[in-house]
């Protein structure tokens, strides 16, 4: 991977600061160096393991091409950055950005001494101050000239992008519908960046036993997916991440019609199709709470039998998105739903 021309040198003094990365940087093979206990080293300070081969990947139709592990990694989106931390590749990340919510507790202290460049999309010079090689987002949206800069003027840089492959917006390119097996495939696909194909392989197996504890609970109820919005609420449709997660909990999505991993919708159709169950995304700037209050505030939707039962099921706002978190979600959901008949 080509890096800025001095960014070896400043690489070093930076992870002697922040005692992350300067084990890989700093730590090389000396001559009385036994090359095989260095590569130990290095995978044991990575969280990776496994020999890294350079990989070529068709990204949402942009061409990413990783010839050696990055080093310098900054994320945009919980997502992202959670998947870098799942696949114990903490010690790679120089920056993050965009956080949806609090990271769980599994995660707690990872990011300590990992600045956040900012609350929403960072421009590109904070981007280019910490030098990233590889910058990974969770929305095709995070890369334009009015954000941290558009992929190819990146790659000008030096610095290789990625996007969730779920998040690609080009027809060819989108999930259709997302599943499981897909959100898997980018496991993979993220973790041979750097060599950490085996740690890729036990969070699959970690993730899959999650979701074999769950035989569809929601079996023959019908479920909106409440996302966000007030006048015209903005709700899951049938190939994203809410109708994956759906689909494992058995129940059926009302906008399942809806060809679109979200859409806007109005409140007369959610009316007409009458959910049995509401899924209510919370997030800091549209909680749970809110959505409840607008929707019990509103005769019309407070009729619904699902509003006047307070049939809701809540989810955190990154297990709502495509991401590491997803299978947990259908876990905790499927005790939310069993617990509502009790």
């Amino acid at each position: 991977m080509a890096l800025f021309p001095f960014r070896t040198f400043r690489a070093a003094l930076v992870g002697v600061a922040a005692g992350a990365v300067a084990t890989v940087v700093l730590t090389g093979c000396s001559a009385d160096d036994d090359p095989a206990e260095a590569g130990q080293t290095e995978a044991a300070a990575t969280g990776t393991a496994g020999e890294f081969t350079p990989v070529t990947v068709d990204n949402c139709g942009t061409e990413v091409s990783i010839d050696s592990p990055p080093e310098r990694v900054v994320t945009i989106k919980s997502t992202a950055t959670e998947m870098m931390l799942a696949l114990g590749l903490a010690d790679r990340l120089v920056g993050t950005a965009f956080s949806d919510g609090p990271l769980p507790d599994d995660y707690a202290g990872d990011l300590d001494d990992v600045p956040v460049l900012s609350d929403n999309v960072p421009g590109q010079e904070a981007l280019l101050d910490v030098e990233p090689d590889f910058v990974y987002g969770g929305w095709e949206s995070n890369f334009g000239a009015d954000t941290a800069g558009d992929r190819s003027s990146l790659a000008d840089f030096g610095i290789a992008t990625y996007v969730s492959p779920a998040a690609c917006q080009e027809p060819e390119y989108q999930p259709d519908p997302m599943t499981f097996d897909e959100l898997f495939a980018e496991i993979r696909e993220v973790a041979s960046f750097f060599g950490a194909t085996e740690r890729a392989d036990e969070l699959i197996a970690e993730q899959q036993a999650l979701l074999d504890q769950v035989e569809a609970p929601g079996d023959g109820l019908t479920a909106l997916w409440y996302s966000s919005g007030e006048d015209a609420p903005f709700v899951g449709g049938d190939i994203g991440a809410p109708a994956m997660v759906m689909r494992e909990l058995g129940v059926e999505n009302i906008f399942a019609d809806v060809d679109a991993t979200w859409s806007n919708v109005s409140w007369e159709q959610v009316i007409d199709r009458d959910p049995d169950v509401i899924v209510l995304v919370d997030a800091a700037w549209n909680t749970a709470d809110s959505k409840i209050e607008r929707l019990e505030g509103n005769p019309a939707t407070a009729a619904l039998p699902a509003v006047a039962e307070q049939r809701y099921l809540r989810l955190p706002f990154p297990a709502a998105e495509a991401g590491v978190r997803n299978a947990q979600a259908v876990v905790d959901l499927a005790a939310q739903l069993e617990a509502l008949d009790q």
